[in-house]
């Protein structure tokens, strides 16, 4: 009887409980389309942010010690620097977050002169081709760090052993264009460098001043085979919070527990930590400005997306209490008549909430798929990417409609039990 009287229901209201369905579908469409927005936009957010530079330096542990113990300025730093073999720059992408690690560049800063005037000159690999002992092959480099530089003329490579990319005020300085040739000669070992100008580049920053060369001709200029000055790293990394904070001033004082969170999350504190036990010889030190940008940009990024989820289920519940609200005091003299032929209000009230799942629960299937539909519009629109599926979804999904369902079927349940069969039968 209960089926049947269900079945008779959902025919003969199919216009309304049409657009119950449709109202469930849009605000769990728009929601599922924010949390798989959020659920992945960690990522791609860090992904854009990198495009901005590195997170972390690496420098010699030697004369980063030394540096900070003495407070030394720019000169007495020169006198200090020690280096980093090259040969030691794959273990970057050997520690336990290594596919977290983006990019990363070297760099060797050395000293020349051209037309008898001092000049910075900065060796770099531009897109590094490099085989990792565990068997993994990556492409890493300055370019794809700087990607904000603009720079005219081809894409220079690290088997470019003649070339240079000279920044703008140097071009300008000198009145160089692409294709010309200049002579350097080095203020180590008085050799002199024929370097033909293969881009001109514009940084908005210091480096416009400064000649970079692939990294073996830095090496050349300044006597140091086989040796970097520094290493810029750029890494996709977890927003710092109390633990990482903890561990960032002293690792040893973690407790267990919360040394394995910190170590097997990625914080940029604990992807330090771990690069600097595979290299004791650095220290590693973490920017924390880009850092701590990308957390913040990252968790208001997340909070607008879980507010609108929040806001797209409040309409939808208050859009389904009208509509049911409606359906019941249409259906009044069906109740009266139900409750006068014995019908509970508890019975009744399963009638109306059964009719009302069901319609609900394939209005949230299609809401589901039109949202991760939406989703994907969101994920090439604003990062250019597909944004991945996340299980989790599903189960929340099915409790959003259940949520909105029940709260906006309140008020009509409400109404249900307060009426009374001797009303509605007699017109009142």
């Amino acid at each position: 009887m209960f089926c049947r009287m269900l079945l008779s229901v959902l025919i003969r209201q199919k216009k309304k409980l049409f657009l119950i369905a449709l109202t469930v579908a849009l605000g769990v469409s728009l929601a599922t389309a924010m949390l798989n927005v959020m659920f992945d936009v960690g990522d791609k957010v860090n992904q854009e942010l990198k495009a901005y530079g590195a997170n972390l330096n690496i420098v010699p542990r030697g004369s980063a010690v030394i540096s900070e113990m003495y407070q030394l300025d720019n000169n007495d730093k020169q006198q200090a620097i020690q280096y980093i073999k090259q040969d030691d720059l794959v273990k970057i992408k050997m520690i336990f977050w290594a596919y977290n690690i983006v990019d990363f560049a070297p760099f060797l800063t050395t000293q020349a002169t051209f037309n008898d005037k001092p000049i910075t000159v900065v060796g770099t690999w531009f897109n590094k081709h490099l085989n990792i002992p565990t068997g993994d092959q990556v492409n890493t480099g300055m370019l794809a760090m700087k990607s904000w530089w603009t720079i005219e003329g081809n894409t220079m490579t690290d088997d470019n052993l003649q070339g240079a990319m000279v920044g703008e005020s140097v071009a300008k300085q000198w009145d160089l264009k692409l294709g010309d040739t200049i002579d350097i000669i080095s203020t180590k070992t008085n050799k002199k460098f024929t370097l033909t100008i293969n881009n001109i580049f514009h940084s908005g920053g210091a480096e416009d001043t400064q000649i970079y060369v692939s990294l073996p001709i830095a090496q050349n200029i300044a006597d140091k085979s086989g040796l970097v000055e520094r290493v810029e790293v750029s890494a996709l990394t977890t927003p710092e919070n109390e633990l990482a904070r903890k561990a960032a001033q002293d690792p040893n004082s973690l407790s267990r527990t919360e040394w394995d969170t910190w170590y097997c999350t990625a914080y940029i504190s604990s992807i330090a930590y771990q690069l600097e036990e595979l290299m004791p010889d650095v220290r590693v030190k973490a920017i924390m400005q880009v850092a701590e940008s990308e957390g913040s940009i990252l968790q208001k990024t997340q909070l607008l997306m879980l507010l609108l989820t929040i806001l797209s289920l409040i309409c939808s519940a208050l859009a389904i209490s009208n509509l049911v609200t409606a359906n019941v005091i249409e259906r009044s003299t069906e109740i009266g008549l139900l409750k006068a032929l014995g019908a509970t209000n508890t019975a009744v009230a399963m009638l109306i909430l059964t009719e009302i799942f069901i319609i609900a629960l394939l209005g949230g299937v299609f809401g589901y798929f039109i949202g991760f539909g939406f989703a994907q519009i969101i994920g090439h629109t604003v990062f250019g990417s597909f944004v991945e599926p996340k299980m989790i979804i599903i189960p929340l999904a099915l409790i959003m409609v259940i949520l909105i369902t029940f709260l906006g079927s309140l008020p009509a349940l409400r109404i249900m039990m307060f009426l009374r069969p001797t009303d509605v039968l007699h017109g009142r």
